[in-house]
Formats: structure tokens, sequence, C-alpha cells
């Protein structure tokens, strides 16, 4: 049976780098790639990029995945740090063993759902976002990429490929 990820992204201004190469390192690897948001059809990102979002996120059982990612950019701020059913879906996930990651914003999805409290976590190097990860209890470090073996974060485009690399390796 094939591994498989869901890439979530937001419904506008994903970041290329952070969708385009884990979405690459994943793909060669062998493992099949839906990307989700919280519409479908055709996503503009921060850099005029455009992908085909092929499911709503919420229409989907994170169980049918081995990893539920989130996706930074501008657009994941304004529609996903507050998207509470994001949230919950994260920590179903986590509670169903299914490996949760984050990448720049995307990270910060993460650490709301409180599963990094304590833990060693990175993002985007903002204060913005590091103040989002400390109010959730997680210890910011600068890394391009944080693995654990049940969450992942990374620190955004910098990071991307390694990000894509550590989601394959802890697939494996």
């Amino acid at each position: 049976m094939s591994k498989k990820a869901l890439l979530i992204i937001p419904p506008d201004r994903f970041n290329e780098d952070e969708l385009f190469h884990p979405k690459a390192e994943l793909e060669n690897a062998g493992i099949g790639v839906t990307v989700a948001s919280t519409k479908t059809g055709e996503i503009t990102g921060d850099n005029q990029g455009k992908v085909s979002a092929e499911v709503v996120y919420s229409d989907v059982s994170a169980t049918d995945y081995d990893v539920v990612a989130v996706i930074g950019g501008s657009g994941t701020i304004d529609y996903l740090w507050g998207d509470d059913n994001l949230i919950q879906y994260l920590k179903q996930a986590y509670e169903h063993k299914i490996l949760v990651a984050g990448i720049c914003a995307g990270s910060v999805a993460v650490a709301k759902t409180g599963l990094l409290a304590g833990r060693q976590a990175t993002c985007y190097p903002v204060d913005a976002m590091i103040d989002e990860l400390k109010a959730n209890s997680a210890d910011y470090v600068v890394q391009n990429v944080v693995a654990h073996d049940d969450i992942i974060t990374s620190n955004g485009p910098d990071g991307a490929r390694d990000f894509g690399k550590s989601l394959v390796a802890a697939l494996a």
C-alpha cells in the first residue's frame, strides 16, 4: 500500500516553495500527494504561482493519509490560523497516529493545537510567528526543520526541500 500525504494550503496566497518543494520530494519517493484547501479549484500563490486544490480538507478523513501538513504563505495567517476546524482536524489526525507537520506559518497552525507544548519547533523567523509558537508553549529553535517522531515543523522556503526530505524519511 503506497503512502499518502495531504498538503493543506490556504484558499489564497500559499507559498510556492513551501508547497512545490516538499510535494516534489514526496512524489519522487512514490508518495501520493493530495493538495487540499478550504475550497477546491485553482489557487494563486504569493508569487502568482498556481495550483489546483483537489479537495476541501474537511471533506476527507485525515486517517486516509500518512501525513497531514499545513503549508505556509501570507494566506495561511489570514485564513488558517483562526480556522478552529483545522485545529480540530490536526488534533484528530494526531490522535490517530497520523504524522502532523507544518512549514512557516503552517507551523503556527500546528502549534495552536497545543501538541507542541514543551517541545521544540520552528517557523519563519519573524516575531509574529515566533510569538505564536511561544504563546502555545512551544520551544522555538532556529533550524530548517525540527523533526519529532510524530510532528515535524519547518522554517519556510529555505527549509522547504529539507522539510520534504524529512517527511519522506518519517514515512519510510
